[in-house]
């Protein structure tokens, strides 16, 4: 045996490892810090590279002895052809796609959609023919690769999610979909997966990359200062062995930056100069419509480790103006920028300035007056002064992204404001669009709202209905589409990571009531948001009398009646929560007691005594329904008891290993008392809905709504996370809907 052997059974141990960890997960088990075989738990099952030295030199010394038992059977051991070997690629960014990937994923093209052009790309992406498609693995790619590049990830994650469905195990698609998870922050989920990934035997300078940085990210998660240290340095070992094996850019310029920021300057003084001259060399070998982006914002951070700040700035500007609108990118380059200016003490608002991304507007206003209001407040005539005021106020706060209703008036001159200037807009509805049409947008007689709304429609990236029908109570429909649209907006700005600018028009009146202007802008600062103001009254105040009166009054149009809710039937926005006992109905006869006895009597003591504890609570078999007063307490509530049953000794109870499932939804839910069972109860259609999330959820996990997600994330006091998990059909035949993962926020 020679030297040169050592490789090969370094990497045949890593490869015998992997299959025996994706076996033993097939099987059920998990990682733990002990092997337990009640549990399927085992301290071996983490990536070849985590094994204590001890466990890979027992893994090298079995490899060995099977080399030498081939030896000895007569067969010998060649050296490859070089010329046969992979060569790494030069753009790690874009590196690593599997070997086995077919020659139609090469020769797909995009049709001639502009590189920018997100809404022509979706219209593409939606229209597309059925007939003969998918074609190739390569569709799934490069639109997926698309909007990760347009700062999509969920979009991205729902085109990669189902081209693995066609494509199972194709290695790329699979690398994308880790990127769409960790993008969107779902840094845990993404870290899964790409173990997962490597552990099948998949080895590349991109998944290593990838797994790189969802350790770098869940450090940065990390509260405890010595175990963010050693996550850091984790990630800081995994991007180095990555560059010394493949030698590309990415890997290295990260790994670079964490070493400096461990503390390790002159070593990360040295790459910075290594990765320098590699993306001089990029640059040799990209033509003119070649992507000089990622070289160019490698080379402005290799210049800030290096401290030459006009150089590091003159480079990122350049990959600032060949990378507009590539806000995934953006966002990414100036991550990195962030962290490296605030350990060497340097001022960071300039980075802000030269990668630019955009402010997300959260927007509420006031309709246009109906004829014959007795009180003017907007009446048409203000149209064009309000229109100039939303220009202005984007343009000053330099917002590019915008989330609003769509009513006549101010919501619809704010999208198409938002729209003139290049921006995305995202339309969120109380309850479908014909109703809300006729009750919200077509109140004038022989205006054109009605066109205006169906265009911007047309043109909104994204347009969100948020319940079925019309509430009984009518304003309820509206506060809970208020609520949902800040919760869409947070969480926009936090995937960009820039600045949310909540904006409203406004007269600064009480106004109408619940679900109204004053009542959306007194909810998010009441949440501890900052709503900035157009005043109606001082635009209303500066026009004539005689031009608001004008035309001002024509007979008045027929209001749309309001079903006023009896005081018994008064909806209210509540969390809702369906969960069941995984495995109930293979219980025996003799078990069932004991299921009564050890697994409802804990989740009965932990409703009565949780901080968290619902205000209404019901049980058939194994199935919980239960009441939360806020989203926040029934997304606590359902980690607590999903860690209470992972946790609990059930083979000391008689019972087998059990687990739970459970769903989260939240919305308006009528308070009733049962004419039957004469008890409280909580009816609606967004209960049924929520009954429809539990039975896709799968074991020991929590699955929420989008609906719930949002309303989450506009919690400042919340402890946990809602990770999207794709569009996912529900029971039932209820429909395919976007369904998150809910998770703890600390690591």
């Amino acid at each position: 045996m020679n030297n040169k052997i050592d490789s090969v059974i370094e990497q045949l141990a890593k490869n015998q490892h992997d299959e025996w960890a994706r076996r033993r997960r097939a099987d059920g088990w998990t990682y733990g810090h002990a092997r337990d075989d009640v549990r399927k738990q085992h301290p071996s099952l983490v990536p070849y590279e985590e094994l204590p030295e001890s466990e890979k030199e027992y893994q090298r010394g079995a490899v060995l002895q099977t080399i030498k038992s081939l030896l000895a059977l007569g067969y010998k051991i060649e050296e490859p052809d070089a010329a046969l070997g992979n060569t790494p690629s030069g753009d790690t960014h874009r590196s690593g796609p599997a070997e086995n990937a077919s020659a139609q994923r090469d020769s797909f093209v995009l049709p001639n959609i502009g590189t920018s052009d997100l809404h022509a790309l979706l219209r593409w992406w939606q229209e597309r023919p059925p007939e003969g498609w998918p074609q190739s693995p390569g569709v799934y790619q490069q639109v997926g690769e698309r909007m990760l590049t347009l700062g999509e990830p969920l979009l991205a994650y729902d085109v990669l999610a189902e081209g693995l469905t066609t494509f199972p195990g194709e290695t790329r698609l699979q690398q994308l979909l880790a990127l769409s998870l960790a993008r969107s922050g779902a840094t845990r989920q993404a870290n899964e997966m790409l173990v997962q990934i490597q552990s099948s035997g998949e080895s590349s300078d991109e998944t290593s990359g990838l797994l790189a940085r969802t350790f770098k990210d869940l450090a940065f998660q990390e509260v405890d200062a010595v175990k963010r240290k050693e996550r850091l340095t984790h990630a800081q070992q995994v991007y180095q062995k990555a560059y010394r094996q493949w030698g590309g850019y990415w890997n290295g310029i990260n790994a670079a930056t964490l070493s400096l920021l461990l503390g390790q300057q002159e070593q990360a003084a040295a790459m910075a100069v290594e990765i320098r001259q590699l993306c001089v060399e990029a640059f040799e070998k990209i033509n003119k419509e070649g992507d000089r982006y990622w070289p160019l914002a490698t080379l402005g951070e290799a210049a800030l480790i290096q401290r030459k700040w006009p150089e590091a700035e003159d480079w990122y500007q350049q990959a600032a103006a060949v990378g507009q609108r590539r806000f995934g990118d953006l966002s990414s380059t100036r991550r990195n920028a962030r962290l490296l200016l605030e350990y060497l003490g340097r001022d960071r608002r300039w980075i802000e300035q030269c990668l630019r991304i955009p402010r997300v507007a959260v927007f509420t206003g006031h309709m246009i007056d109906q004829p014959g209001r007795s009180a003017p407040r907007f009446p048409p005539q203000l149209e064009g002064a309000v229109l100039k005021a939303i220009r202005e106020r984007l343009k000053t706060r330099d917002v590019g992204f915008g989330y609003a209703s769509a009513a006549s008036g101010s919501d619809i001159l704010f999208l198409e404001a938002l729209l003139e200037s290049g921006g995305e807009v995202r339309v969120v509805l109380p309850y479908e669009s014909k109703m809300f049409l006729r009750d919200s947008v077509e109140a004038i007689p022989g205006s054109n709202w009605g066109e205006r709304f169906q265009s911007v429609l047309q043109l909104a990236r994204e347009v969100v209905t948020v319940s079925g029908q019309r509430l009984s109570g009518g304003s309820i429909s509206y506060e809970y589409a208020n609520d949902i649209l800040l919760g869409l907006a947070i969480t926009r700005s936090e995937q960009l990571e820039t600045e949310l600018v909540p904006l409203a028009v406004w007269d600064g009146k009480a106004g109408d009531g619940l679900g109204g202007t004053a009542n959306a802008i007194s909810r998010w600062e009441s949440l501890g948001y900052k709503v900035e103001l157009i005043h109606l009254n001082k635009i209303l105040q500066n026009q004539s009398q005689e031009m608001i009166h004008i035309g001002a009054a024509p007979p008045a149009a027929p209001k749309v009646p309001e079903a006023k809710p009896s005081d018994e039937y008064v909806p209210r926005i509540m969390g809702i929560f369906f969960a069941d006992a995984a495995g109930f109905s293979k219980l025996t006869e003799e078990q069932t007691p004991r299921f009564v006895q050890y697994f409802l009597q804990m989740v009965g003591e932990m409703a009565r005594t949780s901080r968290h504890k619902p205000v209404m609570k019901n049980t058939w078999g194994d199935g919980l329904y239960f009441i939360f007063e806020r989203v926040i307490d029934a997304g606590e509530f359902a980690l607590e008891l999903c860690d209470a049953v992972k946790n609990a000794r059930w083979e000391n109870t008689g019972l087998p290993q059990l687990s739970v499932r459970i769903g989260l939804h939240a919305g308006p839910v009528y308070r009733i008392i049962d004419p039957v069972t004469g008890q409280p109860n909580y009816i609606g259609t967004h209960v049924s809905q929520a009954a429809r999330i539990e039975p896709i959820t799968p074991p020991n996990q929590v699955y929420a709504s989008q609906a719930f997600a949002a309303l989450a994330s506009a919690d400042p006091h919340k402890t946990f996370k809602c990770e999207y998990v794709g569009q996912t059909p529900m029971a039932k035949g209820y429909g395919t809907l976007p369904t998150y993962v809910v998770r703890r926020l600390r690591v």
